[in-house]
């Protein structure tokens, strides 16, 4: 096949590689447009239909403000591409330059195949052999290298649901894992972003009650090499190859347009779509990791170097490197790939994995660090969701409630004591009414509402809801660390034998704690986020740290499974029956004196609880009673019961004005009469170790 290429100056923008349409010629053309601000040279290299053969190469000019750019004509779509950028090699200064390492363009918006580990990635391993430094400097990486791939998406169209904060359910799912086992997906896309679009995934979303989806990572990732020589995958994806291609894998045909389809049919079900993003490290590791993208392009602007030791990385992260979002070409780089999932791809908004690290300068986090700055101001990102993971392991990484007030943030305060309140610690019930209450002591005091909290019990990391009722330790054994990985804390309890067990108590104890959990989580107030498989008690044996593990203990069951699953039901009656009540689309935090609201915290006795209840250590029963001051009808009263204890106790129900019957609407008994009616001052029996959700009513049949 003979080539046809010409070279001409071009233009500096935009970034990467733009298909250019000129109306007075039928010859296409494509601007290439790179950030550089000390290399020598850039070279652009194109490659036949196989990704094996170089068939032409092009010097670029360097234009003002270090970006090299040129135009060429006679290439169109689905060209393939690489850069080959010459400089100093100069580790201790900063400078990681060399032309016979093939890199990505950090704007590929599709790649061409596979990456490989090779000798040629291997250079600073032998950085002690200085003629085997040499050697494996001198390798060419092509061959091990995907290549770029020219590509245009008209942007999105759908229309865009729009959740309130105050209505939104998420469901925090892995693209492979939610749908790779379930046989009422098609088979070409189990286990693929369009798996997730067909009708039997997005009914099981709609009846659960979930509004919005978050997925783990799916910018193209790749696995670490410690992981690939161990035969392990990165399944979770937090190692990022390109920041604005969807992850190839879970493409049923190869087209990248199917994320776009898989976000048009789950707007048009009124489901969003939020996606997981690491911008703190990148999968070049540390200074023995590959030379991929960023290292051979301009190390010291993309990366946070060590100021006492240029060739080394501050690894805020644990991952061996760390992005420079305080320069301005990676904050642009950073802006311009969320914009694109935004604009091209759909997405209605992003957790961003490890936030601190995107607000931290060398003096330590700011919250109006010129990232938190850029979206602010952004018309097109300050309208969707933005999420934050609050901590990382960088100097003053742990900021729970410190983001700026648009922002959501999980909150890690509200999972563990929620956890602990339920497994039976002592003197936690002013810390479990607080966080129970939306956690306004870390919220409220930039202004934010409850909605600011996203609380959620187990995520993709850690034990999942049912290993937590079951498992006292963690066993990660098949991580191949010998069981050293992973929190060794976690806040959970087996109940008397660890693993799972055949005793029908045991399993109904476990059964019960999980709906336990579930209840508080579901009215709460904030943001309730849910993991994939808490719906099925899906369990991982009891490792809390299974990012490597691309098989059963992340898969989820077969839809066919869970769908009779007495957690399914219980879910998706807890959230129908949250929507019910006004009390959880307050855009503020409600308090004693509240002008619409009268908050009432009750002890065992059905009285106002004292100082002395509060701090009673082994006080485990809480009720929790919210009327509206213009009750209108029964889902303006609300009234929750919390009894941790192992002992059952008898509890008169209060009189309120505007209550003249009590409704049970939930509990988490085995058998739950939902039809029940109880007088106002009437007692009941609340079991040991039971969660209980009442409203009142004005008429209806009662029990006594």
């Amino acid at each position: 096949m003979s080539y046809s290429f010409e070279l001409e100056q071009g233009a500096a923008y935009p970034l990467g590689a733009t298909l250019m349409h000129c109306a007075n010629s039928k010859t296409t053309t494509v601007n290439f447009a790179i950030y550089s601000s000390s290399a020598k040279k850039v070279e652009l290299c194109l490659f036949d239909d196989t990704g094996e053969q170089e068939v032409a190469r092009f010097s670029l000019f360097k234009g003002s403000a270090y970006i090299w750019h040129g135009k060429i004509i006679g290439m169109g779509i689905g060209q393939l591409y690489g850069y080959r950028i010459s400089g100093e090699f100069e580790p201790q200064l900063g400078l990681r330059f060399n032309p016979n390492k093939l890199l990505v363009d950090p704007y590929s918006k599709d790649f061409f195949g596979q990456f490989n580990y090779s000798k040629a990635f291997d250079y600073i391993l032998n950085s002690n052999d200085e003629n085997a430094l040499e050697e494996i400097n001198n390798l060419d990486s092509a061959g091990a290298m995907p290549k770029s791939k020219v590509s245009y998406l008209a942007p999105y169209q759908g229309e865009k649901p729009n959740i309130a904060w105050s209505d939104t359910v998420i469901y925090e799912c892995h693209v492979k894992g939610g749908t790779i086992n379930n046989t009422l997906i098609s088979q070409e896309n189990r286990g693929k972003y369009l798996g997730l679009a067909e009708p039997a995934f997005i009914a099981h979303l709609k009846n659960l009650g979930i509004t919005t989806l978050e997925l783990l990572p799916v910018q193209q990732y790749i696995s670490e090499r410690f992981l690939s020589d161990k035969n392990l995958t990165n399944y979770w994806g937090y190692n990022t190859f390109n920041f604005f291609t969807p992850h190839k894998e879970y493409l049923s045909q190869g087209e990248i347009s199917e994320f776009q389809t898989m976000v048009k049919i789950l707007h048009e079900h009124k489901i969003e779509v939020v996606l997981d993003v690491v911008f703190n490290h990148t999968a070049e590791g540390n200074n023995q990791g590959p030379t991929l993208c960023f290292r051979g392009i301009d190390n010291a602007s993309y990366y946070r170097l060590d100021p006492n030791d240029l060739s080394n990385y501050i690894n805020d992260t644990g991952c061996g490197n760390t992005l420079n979002l305080s320069h301005p070409r990676t904050l642009q780089l950073v802006m311009d790939s969320l914009r694109y999932w935004v604009e091209i791809m759909g997405v209605d908004g992003f957790r961003f994995d490890l936030a601190p690290i995107l607000g931290r300068e060398s003096t330590g986090f700011k919250s109006d660090h010129s990232f938190f700055q850029a979206i602010n101001q952004d018309p097109i990102l300050n309208q969707v969701k933005l999420i934050a993971e609050p901590w990382d392991i960088g100097p003053g990484g742990y900021q729970l409630g410190n983001f700026p007030a648009a922002w959501r943030e999980w909150n890690d305060k509200y999972r563990d004591t929620v956890r602990r309140f339920w497994r039976g610690d002592t003197g936690l019930l002013p810390e479990f009414a607080q966080r129970f209450h939306g956690s306004n002591d870390l919220f409220e005091h930039n202004g934010r509402d409850p909605s600011a909290s996203i609380n959620f019990i187990s995520a993709h990391d850690g034990f999942t809801l049912a290993d937590l009722v079951s498992y006292q330790d963690k066993h990660n054994e098949d991580n191949g660390e010998d069981n050293r990985d992973g929190h060794s804390e976690n806040l959970s309890a087996n109940y008397g034998t660890e693993g799972p067990s055949n005793d029908i108590a045991l399993t109904q104890l476990r059964l019960k704690q999980q709906k336990n959990i579930l209840l508080t989580l579901l009215f709460s107030q904030g943001v309730p986020m849910i993991c994939s498989g808490t719906e099925s008690e899906h369990s991982q044996d009891g490792n809390n740290n299974a990012y490597c593990q691309d098989n059963n203990i992340n898969w989820l069951a077969d839809q066919n499974v869970y769908s009779k699953s007495p957690l399914y039901r219980f879910i998706s009656k807890a959230c129908l029956l949250r929507k019910q009540f006004k009390i959880f689309k307050q855009n503020r935090f409600i308090h004693q004196n509240d002008g619409e609201f009268e908050l009432i915290w009750l002890n065992q006795n059905s009285t106002l609880m004292s100082e002395l209840d509060w701090q009673l250590p082994h006080n485990h029963m809480l009720g929790y009673l919210l009327v509206s001051k213009h009750a209108k009808n029964h889902n303006d009263v609300l009234l929750i019961l919390f009894n941790a204890s192992t002992d059952s106790f008898v509890f008169k129900l209060p009189k309120v004005s505007s209550v003249y019957r009590w409704h049970v609407r939930l509990n988490t008994l085995a058998h739950p009469d939902l039809n029940e009616f109880y007088a106002a001052d009437q007692s009941i029996a609340i079991a040991s170790q039971s969660a209980w959700i009442l409203s009142g009513a004005k008429e209806g049949r009662f029990n006594g």
